[in-house]
């Protein structure tokens, strides 16, 4: 029980979304393609949140992903529905300004 009250506030594990960005992660952005036209990570996916389930098939479960949006409420949701659908390794990192430090 106290590992599940420490990764709902965050206290858990760190994971370095650099390396993992470096290591050929996938970055989803979760956001409308006009939020996501007007700025985003280069090399990152757009899939908006409405239309995921209906695109998952374009992600490998195999391969770690990282989803973003503006605040990361709809990465949140992302993450829950990619988790429930067999991804194993999902990592919410908020808005997508967290990632760009990574970019190339």
């Amino acid at each position: 029980m106290f590992e599940t009250i420490k990764k709902l506030f965050g206290m858990g594990p760190k994971v370095d979304l650099g390396e993992m960005i470096a290591n050929g992660a996938t970055i989803v952005d979760v956001r409308t393609s006009g939020e996501y036209a007007s700025g985003h990570i280069k090399g990152s996916v757009n899939i908006p949140l409405q239309a995921l389930g209906s695109q998952m098939a374009k992600l490998k479960k195999d391969k770690p992903v990282i989803t973003c949006c503006a605040s990361g409420m709809r990465s949140s949701s992302a993450k829950a529905m990619l988790k429930a659908n067999g991804f194993n390794e999902v990592h919410n990192a908020g808005s997508w300004y967290n990632l760009k430090k990574f970019e190339k």
